[in-house]
C-alpha cells in the first residue's frame, strides 16, 4: 500500500505534474484555483518518495457557516485507501461532502466505499466525444461527416483562414467572442476573471489559441489545452458576423490537426449529449456539430459524492435543487 503524503508548497512541481491524469491536476491548475480564491489541497501516493498518483482537490466555503464543500475533479480513481485518508482530512475540516470526478473511461465500474454514492449533480458530463489523432490526414478528412467535409472547403473558398495565436493577444480576442456566446446562450459559466487567473496560470505551457479569421474579422475561436498525449476542447466561441462562411467548421478541422502536430494521440472535445439521446436539448446543435469530425463517444465513470456528514449533505442537495429551479426560471 502506497503511503499518502500532503503535498507542501515546496514539493518538486515537475514530479507532481509528472504523475498528474489531466490538465485540472496539474500544479499550475491548483496555483491558479488559489488565485481565484479558494484553498487547495494536495495529496500524492508515493513509491520510494516518488509521486504515482497525485489528487489535487479545492475547497469551497459555504457562506456564513464554518462548512466547506470539496471538488476533486479529473483525476485517477482514488484507491479505498486514499478515500479513507479523504474521509478523515474532510472530517477534520469541516468538509461536508468531497464531490470526485475522475477521468476514466467507463469499464462498468463502480465506487464500493459505503461513504460514495452516485453524485445527483455532476459538473462534468459523462459522455464526450473523441478524435483517434493516430490515424493520417487523409484518414481524418475521410473519417469526417460529408456535410462536415463540404462545410471545411467551401470555407476554405470564402478565404478563412485559421491562426494559432496563443498571446495575450489572442487570448484577448478568444475571450471576448467566448463572452459574447455566454451571453448569447444564457450560459451561466465562470467569470472573465476566472478564465483570465486560468489562462496568465498555464499559458507558453498548456493551452493554445485557435482564431478563425475573415480578412481581419475574427469569427471563432477556441481555448485548447494539451496535456500528456491528449489535446482537449474546453472552451469556444462565435461572432454572429459571417456565418455563412462555416469558420467554425474549419476551425475545428484546424484544431484536430493542431492536436496531431503536437503528438497528441486523442482529441477530446470535453463533453457530450450521450448519443441518440439528442433531444431538444440545449447540447443537441454542438454535439451534432462534434460528430461531424469522426468522432467516438466515450463514457466516463461519472460524478461520485464522498459523504462526510450524511444530514448537511441532505440539506446541501436540496438547496441546490431549488437554486437550479431559480435559475432555469431566469432563463
Amino acid at each position: 500500500m502506497a503511503p499518502i503524503f500532503i503535498v507542501p508548497e515546496t514539493y518538486d512541481q515537475t514530479a507532481f505534474n509528472a504523475a498528474a491524469h489531466h490538465p485540472m491536476q496539474t500544479w499550475e491548475w491548483g496555483e491558479a484555483r488559489k488565485e481565484t480564491g479558494v484553498e487547495v489541497v494536495r495529496i500524492t501516493e508515493q513509491e520510494n518518495h516518488i509521486p504515482i498518483n497525485v489528487f489535487q482537490f479545492s475547497l469551497h466555503k459555504i457562506p456564513y457557516t464554518p462548512y466547506k464543500i470539496g471538488y476533486l475533479p479529473r483525476s485517477v480513481i482514488p484507491s479505498k485507501h486514499v478515500l479513507d485518508f479523504l474521509f478523515d482530512y474532510a472530517k477534520k475540516n469541516n468538509i461536508i461532502f468531497l464531490k470526485i470526478e475522475p477521468y476514466v473511461e467507463n469499464d462498468k465500474f463502480q465506487m464500493t466505499n459505503f461513504k460514495i454514492i452516485k453524485s445527483p449533480h455532476p459538473l462534468f458530463p459523462e459522455w464526450t466525444q473523441m478524435v483517434d489523432l493516430t490515424k493520417t490526414e487523409e484518414e481524418l478528412m475521410k473519417d469526417l461527416k460529408p456535410k462536415t467535409r463540404y462545410n471545411i472547403r467551401l470555407a476554405q473558398k470564402k478565404g478563412v483562414v485559421v491562426k494559432e495565436i496563443s498571446t495575450d493577444e489572442g487570448f484577448a480576442v478568444f475571450s471576448d467572442l467566448y463572452f459574447a456566446t455566454c451571453k448569447r446562450q444564457k450560459y451561466f459559466g465562470h467569470t472573465r476573471k476566472y478564465h483570465e487567473i486560468i489562462w496568465r496560470n498555464l499559458k507558453n505551457n498548456i493551452p493554445h489559441v485557435l482564431i478563425a479569421y475573415l480578412g481581419d474579422i475574427p469569427l471563432a475561436a477556441y481555448e485548447l489545452f494539451y496535456f500528456k498525449d491528449v489535446f482537449y476542447y474546453p472552451y469556444g466561441g462565435t461572432s454572429v458576423l459571417h456565418r455563412n462562411a462555416m469558420g467554425a467548421n474549419l476551425l475545428m478541422w484546424e484544431a484536430i490537426l493542431l492536436g496531431k502536430k503536437l503528438g497528441a494521440k486523442k482529441f477530446d472535445m470535453w463533453g457530450s449529449l450521450p448519443p441518440i439521446s439528442l433531444g431538444n436539448s440545449s447540447w443537441s446543435g454542438f454535439t451534432r456539430f462534434k460528430e461531424g469530425y469522426g468522432t467516438k463517444y466515450v463514457e466516463f465513470v461519472g460524478s461520485f459524492d464522498l459523504i462526510v456528514d450524511p444530514v448537511l449533505y441532505a440539506i446541501y442537495n436540496s438547496l441546490h435543487t431549488l437554486r437550479n429551479m431559480y435559475l432555469s426560471l431566469k432563463k
